[in-house]
């Protein structure tokens, strides 16, 4: 079976128990608003090692003890064979010194109950309970006649 076009990302959220606060960006170059910071797979490494990367590129601080959250895929395309996946962790473990503001956006600290409250981004108000429930998989699917948007928990 051919699946066509795949693409993998990841995302992180770093949460500072002391403060219970977590750090979000606000995103400008694609996929604006607020999310938490991740990134696309590069050649060679794993999904993990991508998402310590793409965390150490995009806010200067190195994260260890990734803990998996889930994913969330989709089918798109004419012919639905342009599949994506982002694989979502949480810590509460790293170090370093943040870079508040790069070519992907400004990075803060906010209290963790307020992120639902802010202008997130496309899709992310669906996205963000992997972070907080027990479930481990969304799959968004799109009618193409009707452009309706379902979103299946596993």
């Amino acid at each position: 079976m051919d699946l066509g076009y795949i693409e993998i990302s990841n995302m992180v959220m770093i949460h500072d128990k002391t403060t219970n606060k977590v750090l979000v960006q606000n995103r400008c170059k694609s996929w604006k608003g607020i999310a938490f910071p991740g990134g696309h797979l590069d050649p060679g490494e794993s999904i993990y090692e991508s998402a310590v990367r793409e965390v150490k590129e995009e806010t200067g601080l190195d994260v260890t003890d990734l803990k998996y959250c889930g994913l969330i895929h989709w089918n798109y395309g004419a012919d639905h064979t342009e599949h994506t996946f982002i694989y979502y962790y949480k810590t509460d473990q790293y170090s370093g010194e943040l870079i508040t503001d790069n070519e992907e956006g400004q990075n803060f600290w906010v209290d963790i109950n307020s992120v639902r409250d802010m202008d997130l981004a496309p899709g992310f108000d669906k996205q963000i309970d992997l972070f907080f429930n027990d479930c481990t998989e969304l799959f968004i699917s799109v009618n193409d006649e009707t452009d309706e948007v379902t979103h299946k928990w596993y």
